[in-house]
């Protein structure tokens, strides 16, 4: 028995040798002829178009860019983080606003609150050098407005703050 088994290998070795070296034969030769017959029937490859990146824009919400840290700014968050000011916002005008580099705005919690820190802030900025400093709105104290320059202070009440909606004026997250 050891024989037979013998014999069956040898011949599908025998038999699988034959038609390996028959099938490349075949198939080269339609190959050749494919490439040739095709080659005049193509046509020329459209151009590759490459799209063109747009350019770079700036950030559309300020919030998303950080407020210039100059000494002033903060000698102003300073002041107002000490007088317990409520809703600090620091928004970036750079670039935006003729007026100034960058507004503050802060809630206090009542109009005596936010009269005094109104106060305190514009004698912090004389005693630092910044010389006298206007402020508009400090007997009513609903809205005070304290020019520092290069960045304007807006503090308001709670419910003034929430009616004239300056975050949303210049496309900052609003707070609601």
């Amino acid at each position: 028995m050891p024989l037979k088994s013998a014999k069956k290998p040898a011949k599908k070795a025998a038999s699988k040798a034959p038609s390996k070296t028959k099938a490349p034969a075949k198939k080269s030769a339609p190959k050749k002829a494919r490439k040739t017959a095709s080659k005049p029937a193509k046509k020329p490859a459209p151009k590759k178009v490459v799209a063109k990146k747009p350019p770079p824009q700036k950030a559309a919400a300020p919030a998303k860019k950080p407020a210039p840290q100059s000494d002033l700014l903060k000698r102003i968050l300073t002041s107002l983080d000490d007088d317990k000011a409520e809703n600090i916002i620091t928004i970036d005008l750079e670039g935006r606003s003729a007026l100034c580099d960058a507004a503050v705005i802060a809630s206090g919690r009542s109009s005596r609150h936010v009269s005094a820190m109104a106060e305190h802030l514009a004698r912090r900025l004389k005693e630092g050098g910044y010389g006298t400093r206007p402020v508009n709105g400090q007997a009513q104290g609903d809205w005070v407005l304290v020019d520092a320059g290069d960045v304007i202070v807006h503090l308001f009440r709670p419910e003034v703050r929430d009616y004239y909606d300056l975050e949303g004026m210049w496309s900052v997250g609003s707070r609601k």
